[in-house]
């Protein structure tokens, strides 16, 4: 009796002993993860508190009504102007042009890829796709200014060596495949039921694609776009390359234009005095550039959120 006694409390111990080593285990990787976390959120607080700071200082030296209204950007010249309407626009160029030519081509792809092509050609076609996203950007610009800018210039014989129409064609095709993955496994998500009814119904295979499946992830679809559209307005090398240097009021995307990425890639080279006007305007741009992404990111899920809650209701 004694023996089994003694077994049981041998056994109980080495129990207790395996469950505190891994309560241990848990709690270390609880800490590890934990620091994860916290390694993202204090990377994130150092960006807005440096750009926040010498925002301010900018302020300082430059009125936010200045900023946001004056027509010329010239922080290098004396006079000094700090208007970022130029900046602006030509960043709305890109995203708005880029757009125009990401979303149709993304959108069919996925379509086609989720509705159209059987499974062993879509998995063929999706990572061959996808590798479009993998090559860096600076190959894009070359390939915007070497390419693509001298077969548009057969087209079009005035068109700069520097332009905008080149730029956000490139910028475009780069996002591409952002929209045709994201918006794919949004597509790929909706119940295969609804589309057996719509055929049932006598409904061809466009009008189930475009009228039953698109409108069903339509939440997944448009996240996609607008995250593929804060891609673009981020985007440094294809701009920096492609569209030129020259920050000019236009739409015309035939001229040489500058974007609020371009502009701080061309001046963090270290020409600059620290603590000038000009050095400041940076960070100034960069934080117009952060609210705005920022922006688009929270526009994004916003949309998906109100979209996944209408869908929830009975």
């Amino acid at each position: 009796m004694s023996v089994t006694t003694e077994v049981r409390a041998q056994s109980a111990s080495a129990a207790q002993k395996r469950r505190a080593r891994q309560t241990l285990r848990e709690r270390v990787i609880a800490g590890l993860l934990l620091a994860a976390g916290l390694v993202s959120l204090l990377t994130t607080v150092g960006i807005v508190l440096s750009l926040f700071t010498e925002t301010v200082g900018f302020f300082q030296l430059v009125s936010p009504w200045e900023f946001l209204t004056d027509r010329l950007w010239t922080p290098a010249f004396d006079p000094a102007h700090y208007g970022i309407l130029p900046l602006a626009a030509g960043t709305f160029m890109i995203a708005a042009g880029s757009a125009i030519v990401a979303v149709p081509l993304g959108l069919a792809s996925a379509i086609y890829l989720s509705e159209y092509a059987p499974e062993r050609l879509r998995k063929v076609l999706k990572p061959v796709l996808e590798l479009l996203a993998g090559i860096p950007t600076v190959v894009y610009g070359y390939f915007a200014l070497t390419f693509l800018t001298p077969l548009l210039q057969r087209l079009i014989p005035s068109l700069e060596v520097f332009n905008g129409l080149s730029a956000f064609i490139t910028v475009g095709i780069m996002i591409t495949p952002m929209i045709s993955s994201m918006s794919e496994d949004a597509m790929l998500a909706v119940p295969r039921s609804l589309r057996e009814a719509a055929y049932a119904l006598g409904a061809t295979r466009l009008e189930v694609s475009t009228k039953v499946v698109l409108p069903a992830a339509f939440s997944g679809v448009m996240a996609s776009v607008i995250l593929a559209i804060s891609r673009a307005v981020g985007e440094t090398m294809i701009v920096a390359l492609a569209a030129g240097s020259t920050p000019k009021l236009s739409l015309n995307p035939l001229d040489s234009i500058q974007t609020m990425t371009g502009y701080i890639a061309q001046m963090s080279q270290g020409d600059l005095e620290h603590g000038s006007g000009a050095y400041k305007a940076i960070y100034a741009v960069g934080m117009s550039l952060f609210v705005l992404t920022l922006g688009l990111n929270l526009l994004a899920k916003r949309i998906t959120r109100r979209y996944q809650e209408g869908e929830a209701r009975p």
